[in-house]
């Protein structure tokens, strides 16, 4: 049975006030999804408690935020940080014979992806040293929070960690080609993931993205018999957007981390089972810091403006077409975004039940070639139509779950652009 579940209906704002506490699991980053419900929160006057994920120095070792970076995250998040590092994942931890994933790369050379071997039972080691470190600190992290909360009130406990790309040098420019490759620099996305190496980025994304999120949920067990707690999740798993006028569910390729972002969705399932209200939000395609690597994901954001406009918002949409070049309209790039979300290039790999689908060239070259022509479209190469429209997403998304939260209705929900547009009518 398909567990697609969009979110038709706004919820009713939420009733979390001054006392109650927001606990952000994941540090803060720049501008991305996690913004829009902290600002929610703050906007309540809620207690924030935040966490890091500490930092390397250059011989490697994981350490606590010093005074100054410290300062810096909790004005970033305007709220208090524990500081302990929530590193999560294996890659830097040594293994039996003493050298961490990262190391065993050093020497290969990015076109010898398909002939590096690794001993998985190696792999094994470091993945359990990784998780025991992770939860030994986060055990430290939820006694601290522990003690910050109030005799009665809510929790909201958000879960943002995500990713896990091995920190080694070699995986870049390989991923590189993976996301951006055309013609001769075409690397398919099914023959790397069949790899030793796209098998340790498929064990590390799934610890990072997914397993922690578990972990969470156990190591907090305590607080729920202290107060009434609340989860939420950032999950993907492609996104409703207008095509040709209906809403209809798309989703980028190759998506690497799709596979892990369904186990976060089965651990929200279990969680739900045993009465604990864990809910991930599936949320639509942004173009941030982080996702510049997957260039085209965009290509989909675009026909928000549709979305808008259908809802009778305007200013949005107005700050859209005033980043445009002379001759350029939003209706050109809508007009171009449902032409290529309407190719048989994008819909023939367009199918829910057998998601995440690999890369093929024809497919990728189009990806790319329609999302420099949609970029290309902007007055400014640093002011773009994309910058506009990921943060009314992310202001939809946070005030979406947000608001869901208070009274969690499912452990999944599909944040689709029809019901972001509904909310970001009414902010």
């Amino acid at each position: 049975m398909s567990r697609y579940n969009a979110m038709r209906e706004i919820p009713a704002t939420a009733g979390f006030k001054e006392g109650d506490v927001f606990f952000l699991c994941g540090e803060l980053f720049g501008r991305g999804y996690a913004n829009g419900i902290v600002d929610e929160a703050r906007a309540k006057g809620m207690t924030i408690i935040g966490a890091t994920v500490g930092r390397r120095d250059n011989d490697g070792t994981l350490r606590p935020l010093n005074a100054e970076e410290l300062a810096a995250a909790e004005e970033n998040l305007g709220g208090k940080i524990i500081n302990i590092p929530l590193e999560a994942g294996f890659d830097m931890e040594p293994g039996s014979d003493g050298i961490a994933p990262v190391d065993r790369f050093k020497g290969v050379k990015p076109d010898e992806w398909a002939s590096v071997k690794l001993d998985q039972a190696e792999v094994e080691f470091s993945k359990k040293r990784g998780t025991e470190r992770f939860c030994k600190n986060l055990a430290a992290v939820v006694a601290e929070v522990e003690k910050m909360l109030p005799a009665k009130g809510r929790l909201l406990v958000v879960h943002t960690m995500a990713g896990g790309i091995p920190r080694a040098r070699v995986f870049m420019p390989i991923l590189n080609k993976l996301f951006k490759g055309q013609g001769d620099r075409f690397l398919s996305s099914e023959a790397f993931w069949n790899s030793d190496m796209g098998r340790l980025c498929d064990a590390s994304f799934n610890e990072v993205t997914a397993d922690t999120f578990r972990y969470l949920i156990d190591a907090t067990a305590g607080l729920r018999e202290k107060l009434e707690v609340t989860y939420a999740a950032y999950g993907y798993h492609g996104t409703g957007v207008l095509i040709d006028g209906v809403v209809t569910w798309q989703s980028y390729t190759p998506y690497l981390q799709g596979w892990a972002k369904i186990r976060l969705e089965d651990i929200a399932i279990e969680a739900w089972e045993k009465g604990i209200k864990a809910t991930v939000y599936n949320c639509p395609e942004i173009l941030t810091n982080s996702s510049a690597l997957f260039l085209g994901v965009e290509n989909s954001l675009y026909p928000l403006m549709d979305a808008l406009r259908a809802e009778g918002e305007q200013k949005i949409v107005k700050e859209c077409a005033a980043l445009l070049k002379e001759g350029a309209t939003v209706d050109t790039l809508l007009g171009i975004a449902n032409t290529y979300l309407t190719s048989e290039l994008v819909t023939s790999t367009r199918d829910f039940d057998s998601w995440p689908q690999h890369n093929k060239p024809q497919q990728q070259e189009y990806m790319l070639n329609v999302s420099a022509e949609l970029i290309s479209l902007n007055a400014d190469p640093k002011e773009i139509v994309c910058a506009v429209l990921s943060k009314g997403v992310f202001q939809g998304v946070g005030k979406l779950m947000f608001d869901s939260s208070w009274e969690p209705k499912a452990p999944v929900f599909w944040l689709n652009h029809d019901v972001i547009a509904k909310t970001l009518v009414k902010m």
